[in-house]
């Protein structure tokens, strides 16, 4: 039996894991697998239920589950940027907590008409983001007199090991390059970044294609050469600002998921999109990136690959049959969240 955790949390986040449970259903029963399903609060509703956006009881389930798929936190009744407490703090917490400190976004076009670029063909990028470490966990302060400000962009020599480790494997097995990106002709962390993926990359990975580029230069390139690039791998907050430039590329942010990973199970698998309060519960939400994240699970924490290629290929089908959410739809008709899940789930049960 495996056992999966579920954190709707808040916004459209309850009803894209209720389409990703839905297909994991499918899963077990074409597999014949076994899943047991645990609900759990986190973030805003947390913080309404129980004045914590982290629950000890979310946070006990969750070490115990073999995945954790999480829907998505905040929303305007939360948004102060002066509180104490904050529905975000519910997702960092989470990921420090479990030591989930590389964050997997695939970056894929499926249909290069829907891409903002002229040319998307056979873009196909793997970001690795450094996840609790650098400036987001580093010392921060106010003055006094609210006048001066400072936040530390702190790394040390095995935290950038570790990712950059798990990058290199990444693309071992996918085309065989990494590109690093850093500011090291400004930042000293950055130098120190640079160094140390030099180091590991010629000692632990001399057969992998490895190369450095400016974070100012990337952010260029992802936008005039995208297909140059395998798996990216990079610190905590150029990595935040990164990848959200690179989700564009495919034209929606509702069909990128993202699985946060560290030395062990479980890995926690979300969608790259915010809690969007202003469509939530309307049947609008695009369920696809929830439902990919669970393939991610599938694939990285529940040791069933093949099943993973089945939801990965149903949801290819369901878009290529024009089963599409507004998000996606053009002038065509729009399907509703649901009606998405079940075109899915649909496919999942007919898989050969």
């Amino acid at each position: 039996m495996r056992r999966i955790a579920l954190l709707p949390g808040d916004g459209i986040g309850p009803e894209v894991v209720a389409e990703a449970r839905k297909v994991l259903e499918a899963v077990a029963a074409h597999f014949d697998v076994p899943f047991a399903f645990e609900h759990h609060l986190i973030g805003g509703a947390a913080m309404e239920a129980t004045g914590d956006p982290l629950p000890s009881s979310t946070l006990a389930s969750c070490r115990v589950a073999d995945a954790v798929i999480l829907g998505a936190v905040g929303g305007p009744q939360w948004d102060d940027p002066t509180a104490k407490t904050r529905p975000e703090d519910g997702l960092l917490g989470i990921r420090a907590e479990l030591g989930l400190y590389a964050n997997l976004r695939p970056i894929q076009v499926h249909f290069p008409e829907m891409s903002p670029l002229r040319d998307a063909r056979d873009v196909d990028i793997l970001f690795v983001r450094e996840l609790t470490g650098g400036i987001y966990f580093g010392a921060s302060g106010l003055s006094e007199d609210g006048t001066v400000a400072h936040s530390d962009m702190v790394y040390s020599v095995p935290e950038i090991e570790r990712v950059v480790r798990l990058a290199a494997a990444a693309a071992r097995a996918r085309r065989g390059r990494l590109t690093s990106v850093d500011k090291a002709n400004v930042l000293e962390v950055s130098r120190l970044w640079r160094r140390t993926a030099q180091r590991v990359m010629d000692d632990e990975f001399p057969d992998v294609a490895f190369d450095t580029v400016l974070v100012d230069a990337m952010a260029m390139h992802l936008l005039s050469r995208p297909r140059d690039f395998d798996v990216v791998v990079t610190g905590n907050l150029f990595g935040d600002i990164l990848t959200d430039e690179a989700s564009m590329l495919p034209g929606s942010l509702g069909m990128l998921p993202s699985a946060s990973l560290g030395d062990g199970r479980p890995g926690l698998y979300e969608p790259v999109h915010g809690s969007a309060p202003d469509i939530a519960g309307r049947g609008l939400a695009n369920p696809l990136a929830a439902i990919l994240a669970a393939a991610m699970a599938l694939r990285h924490s529940l040791d069933l690959p093949d099943a993973a290629d089945a939801v990965e290929g149903a949801v290819d089908a369901v878009l290529a049959a024009g089963i599409r959410t507004p998000d996606l739809a053009g002038d065509g008709p729009a399907a509703s969240t649901s009606e998405v899940g079940d075109a899915v789930a649909g496919q999942v049960a007919r898989h050969k």
